[in-house]
């Protein structure tokens, strides 16, 4: 005989995905990850040591 299952169990079923859902959202807001901090910002000062180089020689 199966023990009989208590009446809230779909309403904890669904209270528990939406504490799960409520907690990747703050995973994904609290990410200190911020890629727009990390790119470069444009052309570094090996870039502009090479293109002054060939800047300099075609105006020769």
């Amino acid at each position: 005989m199966l023990p009989a299952r208590p009446p809230y169990m779909p309403l904890l079923r669904r209270l528990d995905a939406v504490v799960a859902r409520c907690h990747r959202l703050i995973q994904r807001v609290s990410d200190p990850y911020r890629p727009e901090r990390h790119y470069m910002r444009g052309p570094g000062p090996k870039w502009r040591a090479r293109h002054r180089a060939d800047v300099a020689g075609a105006a020769l």
